[in-house]
């Protein structure tokens, strides 16, 4: 009984992994320093992708959701985080705003996200379609 217990604990854990893996990557590189000979770790920037939850210009942050079943998390930006539209062309700030899907390159600083570049992307077309029905009508 104990084993089976174990077992899906085990499944439910790595299926959490294999979801948190899938919204975010990194790459981690250590190295040894040739002068004193200590190691040196490295962490390269992160990846997620989601939507963009809120922005709110002068604040120092937008809040950002990978999926619509999680809860939004805050991502700082500095004077030196970039804006890219989906043709990876530099824009300003005024081209975020919520609900707009986008991929986040950011990097820990402590419990903080720090941002480094924002890619935009191109929200889902939602097409409408409006029909007109004309009646006409002849007097004797």
């Amino acid at each position: 009984m104990k084993e089976t217990t174990l077992a899906k604990i085990l499944a439910v854990a790595c299926g959490l992994g294999l979801v948190t893996a899938v919204a975010q990557t990194s790459t981690t590189v250590t190295t040894k320093d040739a002068a004193t000979g200590t190691a040196v770790t490295e962490t390269s920037t992160t990846t997620a992708t989601g939507t963009i939850s809120t922005y709110t210009p002068g604040t120092d942050y937008i809040t950002f959701r990978t999926s619509t079943d999680t809860a939004p998390v805050r991502y700082y930006y500095t004077k030196d985080t970039t804006i890219l539209d989906p043709e990876g062309q530099v824009v300003t700030w005024s081209a975020v705003r919520p609900d707009l899907p986008a991929t986040v390159y950011y990097m820990r600083d402590g419990d903080r996200m720090i941002v480094r570049k924002i890619v935009l992307s191109k929200p889902a077309v939602i097409e409408k379609k409006e029909t007109t029905t004309t009646t006409t009508t002849e007097r004797p």
